[in-house]
């Protein structure tokens, strides 16, 4: 087909790219171990979750196709994303984390409990260092490097303003991938701690860190709801600011 007559082709739009995104994580068969284990988990179930059809695959990220806010986890909970399809939903993790981000303005309400509940992420999109949930909630390096194309696409087409690491993992992972990409030479210079921030080079996001809203933290007072709005609030001043 000649130039004169080749129809242009529009560029996709930020939703169907991340659609793509999407349909590729699912069906992703990468890690055996984690294959393994999720499919395990979803054949065996929990007692309090036995009616329950578990997903039982890899979780997509989701939210707001023109975030400026991504947010990274560390894997979904086997009984919490494994179970429903969709990364903090259906744990007491995502009862924290949602009752958070409502309270900061970034859902339209404070719970997340399956995939059809009507939750709205508002100007944020969330997802996970590992894409599967692993054994004892760890899962291995070479499973997040498995993932980290996915995050990094994801990155590319959002090109938020913010990025808000929920623990180490996350923290971690990300700086794992500016070091691949020969965006910052180490990790050493960017230590993780709650309220962390670090700033980038241009053109990536501003690095936030806190600490993950797990049932060993939120039970044990490590982190409050009240340290998560301060962070959040910050986060909220810094993405208004930078337009």
């Amino acid at each position: 087909m000649s130039a004169k007559t080749e129809k242009r082709r529009e560029p996709q739009s930020s939703e169907s790219s991340l659609r793509i995104v999407a349909d590729e994580v699912v069906h992703c068969r990468k890690c055996p171990r984690l294959v393994v284990y999720r499919e395990q988990v979803a054949r065996e179930k929990r007692r309090a979750f036995r009616e329950h059809e578990y997903w039982g695959k890899p979780i997509p990220g989701f939210g707001d196709p023109h975030a400026k806010l991504f947010i990274l986890g560390l894997a979904p909970a086997a009984h919490g994303g494994n179970r429903t399809g969709r990364v903090f939903t259906g744990d007491r993790s995502a009862d924290f984390l949602f009752a958070a981000l409502y309270a900061a303005g970034f859902a339209n309400q404070p719970t997340s409990l399956h995939r059809d509940d009507g939750l709205q992420v508002l100007g944020a999109y969330i997802a996970a260092a590992c894409r599967c949930a692993p054994p004892d909630n760890k899962p291995l390096p070479s499973e997040l490097l498995n993932c980290r194309g996915y995050l990094e696409r994801e990155l590319e087409i959002l090109q938020p303003k913010a990025l808000l690491a929920l623990g180490k993992i996350a923290w971690d992972a990300t700086l794992d991938l500016l070091k691949a990409r020969g965006v910052i030479q180490s990790r050493a210079a960017y230590p993780f701690g709650h309220g962390a921030e670090a700033t980038l080079p241009a053109p990536w996001p501003r690095l936030f860190g806190i600490y993950h809203p797990s049932q060993q933290n939120t039970q044990t007072g490590k982190v409050t709801p009240a340290m998560y709005a301060t962070v959040l609030q910050r986060i909220r001043e810094f993405v208004a600011a930078a337009f």
